[in-house]
């Protein structure tokens, strides 16, 4: 369910810088559409950091070391 959970936020980042661009190049950077597309984008950056750091305490997901 987590790993759902942190796909499902990764799709939305790359959806939500899409849609930045799209209103960036089309509005040419005049509309409020462009900033909002980025703010929700920072703001589920900050959501899975908290999501992965909460998951990784509660033992959900376990971080792997580099081996040489």
């Amino acid at each position: 369910m987590i790993k759902f959970l942190i796909i499902a936020c990764l799709i939305g980042i790359i959806l939500s810088l899409g849609t930045g661009l799209f209103h960036l190049v089309n509005d040419k950077g005049n509309s409020k559409k462009m900033a909002n597309a980025l703010t929700v984008r920072v703001a589920l950056s900050v959501g899975l950091f908290i999501l992965l750091f909460i998951a990784w305490k509660q033992g959900l997901i376990q971080p792997h070391s580099i081996r040489k």
